[in-house]
C-alpha cells in the first residue's frame, strides 16, 4: 500500500475567527466545538465547522488554556484525535490538494487546539 503524500507544511496555517478572511486562506474551517462569540457566520467566512474533532468539553475545561497545564494538554488532544482517522484523513487531504486553515477563537496564539491539530496533520 502506497504511503499517503506528505502535507506540505506551508498549506496548513492557523487563524482566529476575529480575524479577516483572506483568498489566500483556501479551504476554512471552523475546528473549536463551541462558536466563536460575539461574530456572525458571515463574517467567519467558514467552508465548515468540524466541531467533532475539537477537544471534548472536558478536556478544553480542564485545560482553560492554561499555559502551565499546556503539555499535558498537548498529550490528552493529541489522544483523543486518534478517535477521528477519518476526519484526520479528510483534513489532510484537503491541506495536500491547496491551503487550509484551521479557524479557532482563543486568544492565546501559542496554545490552543489549532496548534496541536496542526501539528498531528503535519506528522510531528
Amino acid at each position: 500500500m502506497p504511503m499517503a503524500a506528505k502535507v506540505p507544511t506551508a498549506n496548513i496555517k492557523l487563524k482566529r475567527a476575529y480575524d479577516k478572511p483572506s483568498p489566500a486562506d483556501g479551504t476554512r474551517i471552523l475546528i473549536d466545538r463551541l462558536w466563536p462569540r460575539g461574530i456572525s457566520k458571515e463574517k467567519v467566512a467558514l467552508d465548515r465547522w468540524m466541531k467533532e474533532i475539537a477537544p471534548s468539553t472536558e478536556l478544553r475545561r480542564w485545560f482553560a488554556h492554561d499555559p502551565k497545564r499546556w503539555a499535558e494538554f498537548r498529550r490528552r488532544y493529541r489522544q483523543e484525535l486518534r478517535e477521528y482517522p477519518g476526519l484526520l484523513e479528510e483534513l489532510k487531504s484537503l491541506a495536500r490538494n491547496g491551503p487550509l486553515t484551521l479557524v479557532y477563537a482563543a486568544h492565546d496564539e501559542a496554545h490552543n487546539d489549532a496548534v496541536v491539530l496542526r501539528e498531528v496533520l503535519l506528522g510531528r
